[in-house]
């Protein structure tokens, strides 16, 4: 793209609006919403009412004058519209590796006689060893098998299929309606991890019949650091399906404090622990960024970003990075680029004023969140990116020096 056309895409783009929504140091171009969202402009006002006005003002009768003990079910028919569930399907709670943990049990309660567990080998290392310590308490059989040998390794015995809708280092899209059918197809129960999708591309978990989910709410949601996640149950499951975890608050009546647990009817079931009302807080307004923003338009910006981005870097420095992401449409709002160096290379660019991110051993990603960036950053984000290589400025040792967390 010329720079009159960079120019004439960010005055039409209609997603312009929602960048206003979130709060970004100036200057700076922001390329890991895929890991950590930016700040909403309303999440400080919000958390302020919550501990001022709320609990300040109303110590614990906030459990009940300002619905904190439904905040669970409220926050959760939020993210209901964004992966195509219904408000009744949905509850945010707990992490992503535990809710992970309760529905890949419950469906193995489902799948009487059905002793394995089926996972991508590739997948996000929290979810295999979720799954890896859930088949050695209960005697299943974990099978972590590269994608090219999931369809053969699928049979009479799975009990459950976990795959991501988004893989989190190459961005690959894969085809929820089309797993799902086949996972079906042996009399196997699926489970789907959406935290790179929900909220970066359409998901349309009821439309393509999954049984479970679980996602974060901390990347595209926009929910801050550490928010909690949000579990999917499929209606049909809902009255047999039985948490691992039945926790007081999942208590069909939590404050009877009867000595046996009787479940929550729907969702409420898979509560555990009291629900954290700060986190939650900021979870929701996160989800209000997306009021009056149609997903399709997220998604058509998003890999025209992506598409900028790449056609620039391979411009400005041919042959320099291997592409590790699927080509448009097939990948999620981010582009992946390999490099030998290459965390020397995002440590280099941030000091440059763009954040992206690194994944061992030699994993740049960048990610577009729609909503907040221009046309001109990413195109500026590029231009930067292809300056360092230039210039060499990457090989200070500086760069080079590992930090905790990247």
């Amino acid at each position: 793209m010329t720079p009159q056309e960079i120019a004439q895409a960010d005055a039409d783009d209609p997603l312009a609006f929602a960048r206003a929504r979130f709060s970004l140091p100036a200057g700076l171009i922001y390329l890991d919403g895929n890991s950590l969202g930016a700040l909403p402009v309303e999440t400080p006002a919000a958390l302020a009412r919550v501990t001022q006005g709320e609990w300040g003002g109303s110590l614990i009768g906030g459990w009940n004058e300002h619905g904190w003990i439904t905040a669970p079910q409220r926050v959760g028919a939020l993210i209901a519209p964004l992966i195509g569930a219904g408000a009744d399907e949905v509850i945010a709670c707990d992490s992503t590796s535990v809710n992970l943990y309760k529905a890949a049990a419950a469906a193995l309660g489902l799948r009487p006689g059905r002793a394995v567990i089926l996972a991508d080998a590739d997948e996000v290392p929290t979810d295999l060893y979720m799954l890896q310590g859930l088949a050695e308490q209960t005697g299943a059989s974990f099978r972590a098998v590269p994608e090219s040998g999931w369809e053969r390794a699928l049979g009479e015995h799975t009990a459950l299929l976990c795959l991501s809708a988004v893989h989190y280092r190459t961005g690959a899209v894969r085809d929820m309606a089309a797993w799902t059918a086949r996972a079906h197809a042996v009399g196997a129960l699926i489970l789907w991890d959406l935290s790179h999708a929900a909220g970066a591309v359409p998901v349309d978990l009821n439309g393509c019949d999954a049984d479970f989910a679980v996602g974060c709410g901390y990347k595209y949601l926009n929910g801050g650091p550490g928010a909690p996640a949000y579990l999917y149950v499929a209606r049909r499951h809902q009255a047999a399906a039985q948490t691992p975890l039945p926790g007081w608050m999942g208590h069909a009546a939590p404050f009877a404090f009867e000595g046996e647990h009787r479940p929550a009817s729907g969702m409420t079931r898979w509560l555990a622990g009291t629900p954290p009302i700060l986190a939650l807080a900021a979870l929701e307004a996160g989800l209000r960024t997306f009021d009056g923003v149609d997903m399709a338009l997220v998604r058509e910006k998003s890999l025209a970003l992506g598409e900028l981005f790449l056609s620039a870097v391979q411009a400005g420095a041919p042959g320099v990075f291997e592409v590790a992401s699927a080509p448009a449409p097939g990948r999620g709002s981010q582009i992946s680029l390999r490099h030998p160096d290459g965390y020397a290379l995002v440590q280099a660019l941030i000091a440059q004023g763009v954040v992206g991110d690194f994944r061992a051993p030699d994993l740049m990603r960048f990610g577009f969140t729609p909503l907040y960036l221009s046309y001109a950053e990413v195109a500026e984000a590029a231009r930067r990116l292809c300056a360092l290589i230039e210039s060499g400025a990457w090989r200070d040792p500086r760069y080079a020096q590992r930090l905790a967390v990247t």
